[in-house]
């Protein structure tokens, strides 16, 4: 059986819907569950840290990596098949896309990548079609890098967000571990 790391970052107004994917690919992969610290130990208007904590832990049926040094041997010991970022935020597509290793999130990224095994990103932010639209772009064109598909949420009130349609998280899995990006990538 395949092993999956998916790993959460903030964008809290998701998780219940990215929870209910985790809930589905769990039925098919091992599943490593990491958090990046935002994701992991903030209380929100869309739920307490430990509520959703407990319940991916539940869920996976086992312990959250949530810091560094918990993240960086997913490369060494080739720990994962897929690396599965959902949400993934502004934030951290700023920080894939330019090198940046600082999250527990970023670090299996770039640990997992070592091992030139696939990543699949699953958008949710605020400033895609904006500041973040050029890291998107960088992440659309690099090697080994899958994206669930996506559209814009909310064109009027937000006219630059995105966010995946996290219902095609197990689908765009099973392309990714295929060597091969879900169609159509835009909705």
């Amino acid at each position: 059986m395949k092993t999956i790391g998916f790993a959460l970052c903030g964008s809290h107004c998701t998780f219940k819907e990215v929870i209910e994917s985790l809930a589905e690919t769990v039925k098919q992969y091992n599943v490593i569950p990491i958090m990046s610290t935002n994701a992991a130990d903030t209380d929100t208007r869309f739920g307490d840290a430990a509520d959703f904590k407990s319940e991916i832990e539940t869920i996976c049926g086992r312990k959250i990596i949530s810091s560094i040094t918990e993240a960086e041997p997913i490369g060494p010991k080739k720990l994962l098949d897929l690396l599965v970022i959902a949400p993934a935020t502004g934030n951290t597509i700023a920080k894939i896309t330019h090198g940046i290793s600082d999250t527990s999130v970023t670090l299996a990224y770039k640990a997992h990548l070592r091992n030139a095994r696939p990543v699949l990103i699953a958008i949710s932010t605020n400033d895609a079609l904006s500041a973040n639209a050029q890291n998107i772009g960088a992440l659309l064109v690099r090697k080994n890098h899958f994206f669930v598909p996506f559209g814009q949420d909310d064109s009027i009130g937000k006219p630059t967000s995105l966010v995946a349609d996290f219902s095609k998280i197990p689908d765009a899995i099973e392309a990714a571990l295929d060597g091969r990006q879900l169609q159509p990538l835009l909705i």
